[in-house]
């Protein structure tokens, strides 16, 4: 919500205040809505699970058989890995019944998770808007219940939401630098690597807290020692402050420096040495950033700095710990307003879904997947340029250009307020996150869209049976016509495993670079397409012709089928094979030949669009992958993708500006602007706006992205 607040006085000056009340009320009951049913979704979600497979890490200790029961020290099992001071407070849960623990222990996390949303929404930097004030309590709340960290916390019954909790409550809601130390000091008492805010509180000039804050720690580490000296001299001697304690520290569960380097094979003094090293380094450069931008009134970011070092420099950070990583939302990276959303949606995606889904299974980036949220910290803590609230891109980034307004295609179905034609390039490493979790996405969905073999070959015989009637069944004779063609088989088999992704990939690589404008059109269209088809993919399951059975049809790509397995087919453990109506590989082909047709100048590039979605169409028709009919399902869908973006958010941005300028007479386009742009300063020149869409005068761009004139 921080990096959405960069609108003007626009949008107030072109709806009512009413309206626009309204409609912030409105969407604050939906996330708050949205927000309660995560919170069902994951209390049914643990409390379903078996109850050996749920709270294991909380069975572990105060279970019938867990450490805090049996006598010796809580550190002989190597299940403990909480400080001896959050064992002293755990004991007393070890006589309480599992199922009334489990259920008061979900509330419970449920309740803190509440309560930190709640403080991190009020401790936004200053100055907050009406808007954001309203809705940022339930979208952090929601961000909160969809991360990682928390889920994980719910899962393993952890109690790592609570220092995060402590030390948020001391910095923003207590009154008096004694109490706040206090909050803090009993959160390093819990989680040591806490005991870093204590130096962000005396260079913040808030040396009593700092102080306090010690003296708990020392207190409560103290009063650990003194009921649990066995224990204590284990985990602050023998296990050097927790280091070697829990899982294997080169699992990719442990996401801290030490776990990074022991994962690239160094081991000993060299690694070491090396940790003891960059730590430091890292402490001292995320200090002075934290104790910079707490001075610029930004004491949250500060607060997420500080965390995220301490997520670095912990020899280790399991998932549960990595909650500091998501405060760090709250910066503002970027000059211009269409950067702004990069770092938040980096930040979101990487603790919210998991790292396979962000990174390709690649050999070069598998080190970056495998350590992605440490990576996320360290740029926090000391790469990313957050600016300060003293900069006059903070408030008022450069401003996006956008196309003037349309009228709706149709009057019933208005056009999306939020959904404007920008007329500048998109951020590329906005796009590529966006375009690989949604690829992600597509594909777990066509995975779980499987359906069952019998309903899919059932569907295939419907298939086949329409086709006849309509004397299009040509699969089998163009299929088997192939085999006996060697080079041709070789070639369309080729041309299917290969060209599917390629070309698309070029396109929008073209496009991003050469026409930016025309970019987003056609990305959108295919987005569209895609979703489309996965509709289809989940409600109608369909067998292709080479996994019919008696159909006689012959796998080129695959080999041969055994028809006697259950589960039949090379790929059928890792993909859908029943994801053929409609077949996207003509669909997106066809996306191809459509743009290229459209944008391109010259006959001969109109024609090789063209024969692109051909040679595709006569390849999963060769190689048995697929129906004529499954190829008119692909154009079906490709249109409808083309026909809701021309719906929703108007007709391609560049026809429209250019339309627009014919329209201003004099408006000329801008030195050094994209072709067509026209600026608010010339959009005067444009008629009488109103209900037939034209432009308002001033409108013409906006900095947060709104739309300021429909």
């Amino acid at each position: 919500m921080a990096n959405a607040e960069h609108g003007g006085a626009g949008n107030a000056l072109a709806r009512p205040a009413g309206a626009v009340n309204s409609r912030i009320a409105a969407v604050r009951a939906g996330l708050w809505l949205m927000a309660a049913l995560l919170a069902v979704r994951q209390v049914t979600a643990v409390l379903r699970q078996p109850p050996g497979e749920r709270f294991t890490d909380l069975e572990a200790w105060v279970g019938p058989n867990g450490v805090l029961h049996v006598n010796g020290s809580l550190y002989d099992a190597d299940q403990f890995t909480g400080t001896p001071f959050g064992g002293l407070v755990l004991k007393p849960l070890a006589r309480s019944a599992e199922q009334s623990l489990g259920w008061a222990w979900t509330f419970g996390t449920l309740l803190l998770v509440v309560v930190l949303g709640l403080v991190a929404a009020r401790s936004l930097p200053h100055p907050v808007s009406r808007r954001t004030s309203l809705l940022a309590a339930p979208v952090a709340i929601c961000l909160l219940i969809l991360s990682l960290p928390v889920r994980n916390t719910l899962h393993l019954g952890q109690t790592s939401i609570i220092p995060v909790l402590l030390v948020l409550l001391g910095c923003f809601a207590v009154r008096g630098e004694r109490a706040s130390g206090v909050l803090i000091g009993i959160g390093a008492a819990l989680q040591p690597t806490v005991l870093l805010f204590a130096p962000l509180l005396w260079f913040t000039g808030r040396r009593k807290a700092a102080v306090a804050s010690g003296i708990t720690f020392a207190a409560c580490t103290a009063l650990a020692w003194a009921a649990m000296a066995e224990d204590s001299w284990a985990y602050w001697i023998r296990h050097l402050a927790g280091a070697g304690l829990g899982a294997e520290p080169d699992g990719l569960a442990n996401q801290s420096l030490h776990g990074v380097l022991l994962r690239f094979g160094l081991s000993g003094p060299l690694e070491q040495g090396l940790f003891l090293v960059i730590g430091a380094t890292v402490a001292v450069v995320g200090l002075r950033r934290a104790v910079r931008y707490a001075a610029d009134g930004q004491l949250l970011l500060a607060v997420a700095i500080t965390g995220c070092v301490a997520v670095v420099v912990s020899p280790t950070t399991w998932q549960h710990q990595l909650l500091w990583v998501l405060l760090a939302v709250v910066g503002r990276v970027g000059k211009r307003a269409s950067d702004r959303p990069v770092w938040p949606v980096a930040v979101v995606l990487v603790m919210t879904l998991p790292a396979t889904m962000m990174l390709p299974n690649i050999t070069v980036l598998v080190p970056v997947r495998d350590n992605a949220v440490v990576l996320a910290a360290l740029a926090a803590a000391c790469f990313v340029p957050f600016l300060s609230r003293t900069s006059p891109y903070y408030r008022d980034p450069v401003p996006t250009v956008y196309a003037a307004p349309v009228p709706a295609r149709w009057s019933r179905v208005p056009l999306l307020p939020f959904w404007r034609r920008v007329l500048s390039r998109p951020n590329l490493l906005l796009e590529l996150l966006l375009i690989r979790v949604g690829y992600s996405a597509y594909s777990q969905v066509r995975i779980a869209a499987a359906g069952g073999r019998p309903a899919a070959e059932r569907h295939g015989e419907q298939i086949h049976s329409i086709e006849k009637f309509l004397f299009i069944d040509i699969e089998y004779g163009i299929n088997h016509a192939v085999v006996k063609v060697p080079w041709l088989e070789s070639f369309f088999n080729f041309y299917y495993t290969s060209f599917h992704f390629f070309v698309p990939l070029t396109v929008l690589g073209f496009l991003y670079m050469r026409r930016p404008v025309d970019f987003r059109w056609a990305r959108t269209a295919l987005g569209f397409a895609t979703v489309l088809a996965l509709l289809g993919f989940w409600l109608y399951p369909l067998a292709p012709p080479r996994l019919m059975p008696d159909l006689g049809f012959i796998d080129t790509v695959h080999g041969v089928q055994d028809f006697s397995q259950p589960d039949y087919g090379t790929l059928t453990s890792v993909t859908n094979q029943y994801a053929a109506m409609p077949s996207l590989h003509f669909g997106w082909s066809l996306w191809c030949g459509v743009v290229v047709v459209i944008l391109a100048r010259r006959w001969w590039m109109k024609a090789l669009g063209l024969l692109h979605p051909l040679l595709t169409v006569s390849a999963i028709v060769a190689t048995g992958n697929h129906w004529i009919l499954d190829a008119v399902g692909g154009a079906v869908v490709v249109a409808l993708g083309f026909g809701l973006g021309h719906l929703l958010a108007g007709p391609r941005a560049r026809v429209v500006t250019r339309t627009a300028m014919e329209e201003a007479g004099e408006a000329k386009r801008p030195e050094g602007a994209p072709e067509g742009v026209v600026l608010p300063e010339q959009s005067k020149k444009v008629p009488e706006p109103g209900r037939e869409g034209v432009p308002i005068p001033g409108q013409a761009t906006s900095s947060d992205g709104k739309l300021n004139a429909r």
